[in-house]
């Protein structure tokens, strides 16, 4: 298992490699084992930070149910500056959107996996997993021109 930790406007973002994919981004620093993989995932975390970033090109897993993983792949698709609703991904999936609002905010991979792009009912702000939680959210979304009801 590799890891890595950059600094960004966000807060120092580690990313943990396993088995040729990332599995995790959280807050906070980690002594440092790198790999290819996770500097190239904080090379492309520090290139968003800097708007030079849209789209992350990096191979992810999430180890967990299906259900979770399709709500994952779902927020993956959601493009830079977008957002969507529970309800929207729960229409996608034929689920409720209560189960897909637990699902978000089991994302082992925030900001890679874009769950900061999904809002309540109407555009409804709501949680976020992590550190800052419903203010970092906010930070992400005006750093991409999302939710023009924030900027």
């Amino acid at each position: 298992m590799a890891q890595q930790s950059v600094h960004t406007q966000f807060g120092t973002l580690s990313v943990v490699e396993d088995d040729g994919a990332i599995t995790r981004l959280t807050w906070g620093s980690v002594d440092p084992a790198p790999s290819a993989l996770t500097q190239a995932a904080c090379a492309q975390l520090a290139a968003y930070d800097a708007k030079e970033l849209t789209n992350f090109d990096l191979p992810t897993r999430v180890a967990a149910n299906a259900f979770q993983q399709a709500v994952c792949a779902v927020m993956a698709a959601i493009p830079f500056g977008e957002t969507v609703t529970y309800g929207d991904i729960a229409k996608a999936l034929g689920k409720p959107a209560q189960a897909v609002g637990s699902a978000c905010g089991g994302n082992p991979i925030p900001i890679i996996i874009p769950c900061h792009r999904v809002l309540g009912a109407g555009g409804k702000l709501t949680g976020f997993s992590g550190a800052g939680g419903v203010e970092t959210k906010v930070a992400l979304l005006r750093h991409e021109g999302a939710a023009g009801l924030l900027i």
